[in-house]
C-alpha cells in the first residue's frame, strides 16, 4: 500500500504540469500559447532525464561534506546498497524506482515556476539551456541541503514538503531570469508607470488554478512517503490553507482596488498552497488558515511591489511562490507543534522560542542566495551567447510562429483560415418527394 500511494500522489504531481500549463496559456496572449505548451514538454522530458542521470544522486546520494550527493548516477544502485547509497531517504519503506518517480515530479514542478514569469519574450533555446542547468545542479543542490542530509538537514530546517525547496527554488531562478530579460515590449509606458497586458482567458487560467489545488493534495499528502492516517491531516490543513488563501487575496485586493481581481483570487489560491506546503504535516488547523490567509493577502501586496520596481511577472509567479515560499518557511517556526514536530524544534506560539525561528529564517537567505546567484550567471551567459529573447518584430507577431512555426490558434490569425474547405464533401443524397413528405409527420424523438 506504501508503495501504491506513493505513486499515485506522484501521478497527481505529475497533473500539475497541465496546471501549468493551463495557468500560463490562460496569462498569456493568444500568439504565444503554443509556446507555453511547447515549453512544458521540453521542460518535462528534460527534467526526468537529467534527475534521473544526475540529479537524484546530487540531491539524496551519500556525500563527503554537507552540500552535494556523490553516489548513485542513473539509479545504478544493486539493491543491498540503495539504503547505504540513499541513507537519507532510507526511512521510507518503499521501491528506489517509487521514490525517484516522486521526487523528480517535485523537481519537474519547480522548473515549471521558471518560465511563467518570461512568457511571450523568451527564446526556446534558453528553456532547455537552463533546464538542463536547472534539473542538473541548482534544485538538487538545495534538495541534499534540507532532504538529502545536508547542513540544513544537520541544523533541523522544517520543510515538509517544499515550501522552500521547491517554491522558493523556482521563484528565485525566475526572478533572477526576469531580471535578466527585462519586461515584455510595452508594459512599462515612458513614465514608468505599468500598463496592462491582459492574458487572452481568464477561464483557462482558473482551470489551470484548479488542476494545482487538486494535484497539491498528492504534493503534499504524498510527502508521507506511505500509506499512513496522516494522509488525511494534511489534506484538510492544505484545503484550509488553500481556500484561506483565496479569500486573504480577496480581501486586500478589494480594499485596494475596490474590484474583486479574479486572476488575484486564483494567485492566492496558490499563495496558500504554496505556504502550507512546508507545515502541513507540523501544523493545526487554525493555524492553517492563518497561513493561508496571510499568504494571500501578502502575494497581492507584492504582485504591486513588483510593478513598481519594473520586475515584469505575467502570472505573479514571484509573488504567489517566492513570497508564499518564504512565509511558508517562516510560518514553521511559529506555529509547529511540539507533538508534529518530526525535526527541529516547536515553534514561537508553542513554547519553543526563537530558535526555529531563526533556522528556517537563515536556510530561506542561504536558498535564495545560492539559487539568485547561480541562475542570474547562467541566464546572462546565456543572454551574452545565444541570447535570451527573441526579436522585437517575433515578440509583436508572436512566438507561435517565429519560434515553432505554426500557431496555437490559427482561426485567428491566419488570414483566409477558415473561408476554404480542405476537403471534398460527398455529394448531397437526393431526396424523392415521397419520402420527403413521408418525413414531415411527427416522429417521436424529434
Amino acid at each position: 500500500m506504501n508503495t501504491l500511494w506513493v505513486v499515485i500522489a506522484a501521478g497527481l504531481v505529475f497533473f500539475m504540469q497541465a496546471g501549468f500549463a493551463m495557468l500560463e496559456v490562460g496569462f498569456s496572449r493568444g500568439k504565444n500559447v503554443g509556446a507555453v505548451v511547447a515549453k512544458i514538454f521540453v521542460n518535462l522530458s528534460i527534467a526526468f532525464v537529467a534527475f534521473w542521470a544526475v540529479g537524484f544522486a546530487f540531491a539524496f546520494g551519500t556525500d563527503s561534506g554537507s552540500f552535494i550527493g556523490t553516489e548513485g548516477f542513473f539509479l545504478s544502485v544493486s539493491g543491498d546498497q540503495v539504503d547505504t547509497v540513499f541513507e537519507s531517504l532510507s526511512w521510507a519503506s518503499i521501491p528506489l524506482s517509487a521514490k525517484y518517480w516522486f521526487q523528480v515530479v517535485f523537481c519537474a514542478v519547480s522548473l515549471a515556476i521558471v518560465w511563467g514569469t518570461m512568457l511571450d519574450r523568451t527564446k526556446f533555446r534558453v528553456y532547455v539551456a537552463f533546464a538542463i542547468v536547472f534539473a542538473s545542479l541548482i534544485y538538487p543542490i538545495v534538495g541534499h541541503w534540507v532532504w538529502g542530509g545536508g547542513w540544513l538537514t544537520d541544523a533541523g530546517m522544517q520543510d515538509f514538503a517544499g515550501s522552500s525547496v521547491v517554491h522558493l527554488v523556482g521563484a528565485t531562478a525566475a526572478l533572477a531570469g526576469t531580471v535578466v530579460i527585462g519586461a515584455r515590449l510595452g508594459k512599462y509606458g515612458p513614465d514608468g508607470k505599468p500598463r496592462p497586458i491582459p492574458g487572452h482567458s481568464m477561464p483557462l487560467a482558473m482551470l489551470g488554478v484548479i488542476i494545482l489545488w487538486f494535484g497539491w493534495l498528492g504534493f503534499n499528502a504524498g510527502s508521507t512517503m506511505g500509506a499512513t492516517t496522516q494522509i488525511a491531516d494534511i489534506a484538510v490543513t492544505t484545503n484550509i490553507a488553500a481556500a484561506c488563501g483565496v479569500l486573504g487575496a480577496i480581501i486586500v485586493g478589494y480594499v485596494s482596488q475596490r474590484t474583486v481581481d479574479i486572476g488575484m483570487a486564483g494567485n492566492g489560491a496558490i499563495a496558500g498552497l504554496v505556504a502550507i506546503t512546508a507545515p502541513c504535516a507540523f501544523v493545526e488547523n487554525w493555524a492553517a488558515a492563518v497561513i493561508g490567509l496571510v499568504a494571500g493577502g501578502i502575494m497581492v501586496v507584492v504582485v504591486f511591489a513588483m510593478d513598481r520596481v519594473r520586475i515584469d511577472d505575467p502570472i505573479g509567479a514571484i509573488a504567489a511562490h517566492g513570497m508564499g515560499g518564504v512565509w511558508g518557511t517562516l510560518s514553521c517556526g511559529l506555529f509547529t507543534t511540539e507533538e508534529l514536530a518530526a525535526v527541529g524544534s516547536p515553534g514561537l506560539f508553542y513554547g519553543g522560542g526563537l530558535d526555529q525561528l531563526f533556522v528556517q529564517a537563515y536556510g530561506i537567505v542561504a536558498i535564495a542566495a545560492f539559487v539568485f546567484a547561480t541562475s542570474f550567471g547562467t541566464f546572462y551567459l546565456l543572454k551574452r551567447t545565444i541570447g535570451l529573447r527573441v526579436s522585437a518584430q517575433e515578440e509583436i507577431e508572436g512566438l507561435d510562429i517565429h519560434e515553432h512555426g505554426m500557431w496555437g490558434y490559427p482561426e485567428q490569425f491566419m488570414p483566409g483560415y477558415g473561408e476554404y474547405t480542405p476537403y471534398i464533401p460527398a455529394p448531397a443524397r437526393r431526396i424523392s418527394p415521397r419520402s420527403a413528405g413521408a418525413r414531415t409527420a411527427p416522429v417521436t424523438g424529434d
